[in-house]
């Protein structure tokens, strides 16, 4: 604990007095930051610090936000955060989990006066279904062109086996060709001694 600042001193004096005692001391020797600059702050961003104390938390600057602004964030967020579950059931589950957080806030509300609603979850599951089906189609139209680009190169790679089969007996194919040079370099290194 610090002493006591005797009386009839100055604040500015005693504090200097105590920090050139700590110094002599050494007890500001082998600071983890010491000789390195501060971070460089932006201009008129005070709350650059708050940010950057989350970032290190893993924690977005939601949490920094009052409940009702949450709660209304989680209902208009709902369609994404219901965009995985599988079940009707487990839609309803989670519709059923939020309006329990909106009726508990709305009971003893804190924070500013924002209005917040409940989701209904007959219109919710609607949203989930017609969504759901349109995913669906989606990935079907996908693997229907898929399928379709992995026949289109099948045919290509059995056009060019069949172009190559054909081309065995002419004479004038770079196939035909090609086997000449090899014969013809393989009887050169053969007589070579």
């Amino acid at each position: 604990m610090a002493e006591r600042k005797p009386p009839g001193m100055g604040f500015e004096s005693w504090i200097d007095k105590q920090v050139r005692e700590a110094q002599e001391r050494g007890e500001f020797d082998d600071l983890p930051l010491s000789g390195k600059p501060l971070p460089p702050s932006r201009p008129g961003d005070e709350y650059s610090w708050i940010r950057e104390k989350l970032a290190r938390e893993g924690e977005s600057t939601d949490v920094l936000l009052p409940t009702p602004l949450l709660l209304r964030k989680e209902l208009e967020k709902l369609p994404e955060t219901l965009r995985d579950v599988r079940s009707e059931q487990a839609v309803r589950d989670v519709v059923h989990d939020l309006n329990e957080r909106v009726k508990q806030w709305l009971r003893a509300p804190s924070g500013p006066n924002i209005p917040v609603a409940l989701a209904d979850p007959d219109t919710v599951v609607a949203e989930w279904r017609a969504a759901r089906a349109q995913r669906m189609a989606a990935e079907q139209q996908v693997r229907a062109e898929r399928a379709a680009e992995a026949a289109r190169v099948a045919a290509e790679e059995r056009a060019a086996a069949e172009e190559i089969r054909r081309n065995r007996g002419n004479p004038l194919s770079p196939y035909t060709w090609l086997t000449w040079w090899r014969r013809q370099l393989g009887r050169r290194a053969d007589r070579t001694p």
